[in-house]
């Protein structure tokens, strides 16, 4: 059974972090998504919790996908959930460079190697900072996010007027 751990912040999670996971899904027996506290972003809109707990309602159509969070390395979780491979998705040739450079380090030391997804030019532009913003002002995000997270940060934004930190 080949095992892929899929980390990132996903707050929130979207429609192209979705379709990566689709893809591996269909690539790969068990993925496991892990979200994080990225400690070179301030904190984020959703804490750990909502973000596991978006990621789940987004991913639920999904038999073999697992969703955790963590405060570790990658590699460490990798190695915790018995991942053969991490994947990353593309969107860009921005992207890909500090992809890559992470990809070799986390290669480097654990020997757990990276998988690279490229997003559909559909989905190429989406990016969570991006969604944050948008739905911070009002704007329509309906086609960028699963129907659980527009409902969430409608919420978060409406009825809270809590301010991000990006």
């Amino acid at each position: 059974m080949t095992t892929v751990l899929y980390p990132g912040s996903f707050d929130p999670i979207h429609n192209g972090h979705v379709e990566i996971v689709e893809t591996a899904s269909r690539l790969f027996d068990r993925v496991v998504v892990a979200t994080l506290h990225n400690p070179q972003k301030r904190s984020g809109l959703f804490d750990l919790a909502e973000r596991s707990r978006l990621i789940a309602a987004s991913l639920a159509h999904l038999d073999n996908v697992e969703v955790t969070s963590f405060s570790s390395l990658v590699v460490d979780l990798a190695k915790e959930v018995e991942a053969s491979f991490i994947v990353k998705g593309l969107r860009a040739v921005s992207d890909f460079e500090s992809e890559l450079q992470m990809a070799q380090t986390n290669t480097t030391i654990s020997g757990v190697d990276t998988l690279f997804i490229p997003s559909a030019s559909s989905h190429s532009f989406l990016a969570s900072k991006l969604i944050r913003e948008i739905a911070r002002f009002g704007g329509e995000i309906s086609g960028m996010v699963p129907p659980a997270v527009a409902d969430a940060l409608h919420q978060r934004f409406t009825e809270s007027n809590e301010e991000i930190h990006t």
